[in-house]
């Protein structure tokens, strides 16, 4: 989506607060002894609460309100019976619509007060890939320069990235042009990023696989290697002055 109006921007910037505030309290409730299924049962409480409708179940009839996704889980998890425990690496992914505006986010997280220093480093560097890609988001710019930025991040702290998980446009729905935002720099992926444009940037960083292949129940991923991946992902606007994300 390339926003035009004021009445976008503010319809952007409303669904995005709105996945935020229920990523956060989901983050914020994800405790030992708590199951996933109990997180997205209360993701659907909020959703309903603030009048907007969950992306993966409203656009894909997701079986769930949110995708929760744990340790050897690197996306689309399916929330369930799976009980959290101290130590686990938890990703909790947001989107949603309100009002035909879409918007979307994601964070991965240590959970509990146990917290391996692989999976801590982990976490940091993916908020640092993520820095380093957003530098490089301006209008006019290549798209594969986000890439560059973000696998040579990971590289430099002893990872890797996902190849096969992308970002993507986002805006009037899930899933738009442009069909990927790369992890890692491809000289071949030349298009430009263009003033306006609405996109979800998701770096996923791994501790050694690069890619990620179907667990067998038709959504989630996993690496054959059973890697452990962590991903942060916000919706944000390219403009001139530079990105403005709307889900922090």
């Amino acid at each position: 989506m390339i926003v035009k109006t004021e009445e976008d921007i503010n319809g952007i910037k409303e669904i995005g607060s709105i996945v935020a505030k229920i990523r956060d309290e989901l983050i914020e409730k994800t405790v030992p002894g708590i199951t996933t299924k109990e997180l997205d049962e209360h993701a659907g409480r909020l959703f309903e609460q603030y009048g907007a409708i969950s992306g993966p179940k409203g656009e894909y009839d997701f079986p769930g309100y949110t995708c929760i996704s744990v340790n050897e889980e690197v996306a689309h998890g399916i929330p369930g019976s799976r009980i959290i425990k101290d130590g686990d690496l938890v990703n909790i992914d947001v989107s949603g619509s309100k009002n035909g505006y879409f918007a979307d986010t994601g964070l991965s997280f240590v959970a509990g007060d146990e917290a391996d220093d692989t999976l801590k480093k982990l976490c940091r560097t993916a908020q640092l890939a993520f820095d380093a890609g957003l530098k490089k988001i301006r209008p006019g710019k290549k798209l594969n320069g986000i890439g560059k930025a973000v696998h040579q991040t990971a590289v430099n702290e002893g990872f890797t990235v996902i190849m096969n998980l992308t970002g993507h446009g986002i805006g009037r729905s899930l899933h738009e042009k442009p069909d990927h935002v790369l992890n890692y720099f491809d000289s071949w992926d030349t298009g430009l990023l263009r003033e306006g444009m609405v996109i979800a940037f998701e770096p996923f960083i791994s501790t050694a696989a690069e890619e990620v292949v179907e667990l067998g129940d038709g959504w989630t991923y996993v690496t054959e290697e059973k890697s452990f991946v962590a991903q942060i992902e916000h919706t944000l606007i390219v403009t001139k002055e530079g990105p403005v994300i709307v889900t922090l």
